[in-house]
């Protein structure tokens, strides 16, 4: 299991290709796709577009990636547990059943 970041190192380093050429081809920073990389910096759902089309992925699943960290870390933040993430999968069937 990798964070969204490392995902996106992996992917790049299994295609033999540096930081600069991806960041070239997605139209980024370099400095921003390291830190995107090293999970210091949260991209934007542009830049995940950007990237699921570089690398010929499924945006919604990478989209999905993204939002799992995303959870993690704030249950982790706010020193949450598993039964958090139970209570919030019943307000989401939910607040769905009420549109």
């Amino acid at each position: 299991m990798a964070t969204f970041g490392e995902q996106i190192r992996l992917l790049r380093e299994e295609a033999k290709l540096s930081l600069r050429e991806v960041a070239e081809q997605i139209g980024i920073d370099t400095s921003l796709l390291g830190k995107i990389e090293r999970n210091d910096r949260q991209p934007t759902k542009e830049k995940i577009k950007l990237v699921a089309k570089f690398f010929n992925l499924d945006e919604k699943d990478l989209m999905k990636e993204f939002l799992s960290d995303q959870i993690a870390y704030k249950i982790m933040e706010e020193e949450a547990d598993i039964d958090t993430l139970k209570v919030a999968e019943m307000k989401i069937e939910y607040l769905k059943s009420k549109k």
